[in-house]
This record gives structure tokens, sequence and C-alpha cells, in this order.
């Protein structure tokens, strides 16, 4: 076992587990990953959370007690949700005090099926930061044309914020933009910027998945020799917008009252072609100021045979430019991947809380006791 983590760890990659169940917290699986692991975070999405409720382990006891009580489903899924947010942050409040305040985090999404609506995505943050009442809480917004003003709106009020399904980089721009505008906001209502935190979670193997798909369409060598460059280059191009944006006057007078920077987060980190070796998307997005939250199959093939080997960021961005120039005039469009990319994020999010809705629904008929 070669700690590759611990390489990467000092590397200034914060190292979060994409991945939560009640199972994981009450068995110790949690604080061991943080103890022996490097982990110094968790990540969750509705597929997550849905995988986890339907597999039943753990939850049936308050299943049974929100059936006695006749909640909605809707509440139900609410309650179990943020019980597992507000353990896993208690688990991990030592990383979050040790590291003042920068790790240690958990973060929850608010309903997908908001993703297109404004008004009510900042009523649901608010709600669920309230609800997990944890400092340590990241609430998750998608970046969403509709999520952008939810994004400046809930940093405003003080409430930390994981941005995610960000594909592109005009998107992660305005991203960026959507926190110092809610910085500013903060600011003049008087609020402790030092306390506000965000990552923006920026998708990485989702744009090879569908790039390359559309290479071996082509299938001509020039096009099969792009085949999994596109995600690490567009990632690595997303490093050096953050680079630039985090060292303008705009955000020099935000750094003098305190803020923090949004960090970039590399998420969609496991492989899904086995052509690529498996820790592709981790060896090769290594830069300081990043995290970087992994499914644990790819928390472990790191830790196995991860190859650490310093910055593989800064100095790539000519060489990632021309990469996505060369896929361009093959006639692939960018533009249209990253739209078609972000359409399926939020309808796979929506998929997975409507089945989680579902089976949610089938266990508190199944656990409702007769009447009387």
């Amino acid at each position: 076992m070669t700690d590759a983590l611990k390489r990467l760890s000092d590397e200034g990659v914060a190292i979060w587990l994409d991945d939560l169940s009640r199972k994981r917290i009450t068995s110790g699986n949690l604080a061991e990953l943080i103890d022996q692991q490097h982990v110094v975070g968790v990540t969750t999405n509705p597929s997550i959370f849905q995988k986890a409720i339907s597999s039943g382990d753990g939850y049936e006891q308050q299943l049974a007690d929100l059936a006695a009580r006749k909640v909605t489903v809707e509440e139900a899924i609410r309650m179990i949700t943020t019980a597992d947010v507000r353990d896993a942050a208690d688990i991990l409040r030592p990383v979050f005090d040790a590291t003042g305040g920068q790790d240690g985090r958990v973060s929850i999404e608010v309903d997908p099926r908001l993703a297109h609506h404004t008004t009510p995505t900042i009523a649901e943050a608010k709600q669920l930061a309230w609800l997990v009442d944890r400092p340590n809480t990241l609430i998750k917004i998608p970046a969403t044309k509709a999520g952008l003003p939810a994004i400046t709106e809930v940093i405003g009020l003080g409430i930390s914020v994981n941005v995610t399904l960000i594909f592109s980089l005009e998107r992660y721009r305005e991203v960026m933009d959507a926190y110092l505008a809610g910085l500013e906001k903060a600011k003049a209502a008087g609020l402790d910027l030092s306390l506000i935190r965000s990552v923006a979670s920026f998708f990485v193997s989702r744009v090879d998945t569908e790039i390359d798909k559309r290479l071996e369409k082509l299938g001509t060598d020039e096009a099969k020799g792009l085949k999994g460059k596109a995600a690490l280059a567009n990632a690595r191009l997303a490093y050096e917008a953050y680079e630039e944006v985090f060292s303008s006057d705009r955000w020099a007078a935000l750094d003098k009252a305190g803020a923090n920077k949004q960090r970039p987060l590399w998420a969609s980190t496991g492989v899904k072609d086995p052509a690529f070796k498996d820790t592709l998307y981790v060896d090769d997005l290594v830069a300081p100021g990043t995290v970087n939250t992994m499914p644990e199959a790819t928390l472990e093939a790191t830790a196995d045979h991860g190859a650490i080997t310093g910055d593989t960021v800064r100095g790539t961005y000519d060489a990632a430019r021309a990469d996505l120039e060369a896929i361009g005039k093959l006639g692939i469009s960018y533009d249209d991947v990253v739209q078609v990319l972000e359409d399926e994020g939020v309808e796979k999010f929506e998929a997975s809380w409507n089945d989680l809705l579902k089976s949610t629904e089938a266990e508190l008929a199944r656990l409702a006791p007769s009447e009387g």
C-alpha cells in the first residue's frame, strides 16, 4: 500500500468521499476513512441517497416512526437525509475545527426538481441549512441559469454553498461571479465573510464519456487519438480561470474583508471507460487549493496505486486549449456537449429523486401501523 492519498493531501488537494449512508456512519467506516485514508469531507447527491435508503440498511426504525406520524413522503426524505448529513457533520467536526472551517464539510443537495426555479431553490437552501443546523454543512445548488441568482442570494445570507453540475468554462466563470456577488451582498449586510465557504463542483468524467462517444462515431485515427483528453483539458482550463478570477482586483477587496476563495472541486472522478487508468482523474488533476471528491472505488484505487507526482495542472493550459480546439475542428461542438451534459445531469438527479420518493412511499405504507 503506497501512501498516495497522503501525498495528494500534501499537494494541497482535499480528499472528500462522494458517498454517504447510515451504515457508513453507524459502522464507524466514515470515521475510519477520516482517520486512515485522509478523507476530510463528504458529498452527497440524490443518486447517492436513493441507493443508500433503498438498500434499507439502518433506516427501518426511523421509517417506522415516520410512518406512525403519517408524514408526507417528502418530509420523510428530508428527515432521513438531514439526519445522515447531521451525523456525518458531527463525525467530521474535528477536521472542520482543525482546518479553520475549510474542510470537515458535508454537502446536501436542494430538491433537484427545483433546478430551473430560483425562488424555491433559495427557500429550500435556507430550510436545509436550518434543518441540518451544523456550521460545517454545504448546501448544493446546481449551476443552471436559474441556480446562479440563487447562489448569490444564499451566499449573501451567509449560507455556505457547494455549486454542482458545472460542465462548461463559461458557466464556471458565471458561478465564480455569482459567488463574488454573494460575498459582496454579505459584506454589505455586515456578515462575517470568514465564516462563508464555497466549492464549485466541476464535473470531469462525463465530459470524456460524451465527447469520446462522438469521437468514436467519427472513427478516424485523428479522432481516436483525442479520446480521453477532453475532460482533463476542460478541468485544467477551469483551474486557469480560477487563478485568474481569484487574483483580480474585485477579489482583492473581498480578500481584504476576510473572504475565502471558492475552491474548484473535481466531481465525477470515477473513470467510466475501462481503457483508462482508474486513477486518471486524480493523478492528472493535482493542483493546490482544490478538492477531489471520489467514489469509494476511486479512493481505494488511489490508495493502492495512485501516481501522485506533484502539480499536474499548472503549465498545461496551452496543451489543454490545443486539445479542445482539435476536437472542435473535427466538428464536435463544445457548447452542445456541455448543454447536453447539464440537461442530463439535472434529469438523472431528478429521476433518482423520483425513484427515492417511490421507494420511500412504499416503505412508509409497508411500515404504517394498523389503526388504533
